[in-house]
């Protein structure tokens, strides 16, 4: 791998997210039920605040802190994403959510598992574990909302 900047690496990070945050702005564009557009705008504010957590460590404002272990209940592994439609399900919403975290996820993980400088390996696993805690907030609210109706 490449030897990279820890700033042009908090670049990549940021460039990521910006990535998701338009993802979540475009999706509710196309969505046709309110309570769906809110979710999403909910999703997109999510990710600018990952974007702002990283300018702060870029800035020197934000520490990286202590990465804490994150439990992990595997629902995404075995779930096909859901397309982007008008149509979406609040289900397809939480699913495309859930999967784009754990993409997100094992970028990071595997970016830290590459990385011989201890700083971006160290930033590699925080930006990890905030992707972990979200998508076990999603496989949360799929278990609890989706998989026990059905």
């Amino acid at each position: 791998m490449e030897q990279k900047t820890f700033y042009e690496i908090i670049a990549f990070a940021i460039d990521r997210e910006r990535e998701a945050v338009q993802f979540y702005h475009e999706l509710q564009d196309i969505v046709q039920f309110a309570p769906r557009r809110e979710l999403l705008r909910e999703l997109e504010d999510m990710e600018k605040g990952h974007i702002k957590m990283l300018e702060g460590i870029r800035d020197g404002k934000t520490q990286i802190r202590d990465i804490p272990q994150i439990a992990n209940l595997h629902l995404s592994e075995y779930l096909v994403p859901a397309k982007p439609t008008a149509q979406m399900s609040y289900q397809d919403i939480i699913l495309t959510a859930m999967k784009r975290e754990e993409t997100s996820l094992r970028l990071y993980t595997d970016l830290a598992n590459l990385s011989a400088d201890p700083t971006a390996k160290q930033l590699f696993q925080r930006l990890a574990a905030e992707e972990a805690k979200h998508k076990l907030h999603f496989e949360k609210i799929y278990e609890d909302e989706i998989l026990s109706d059905n």
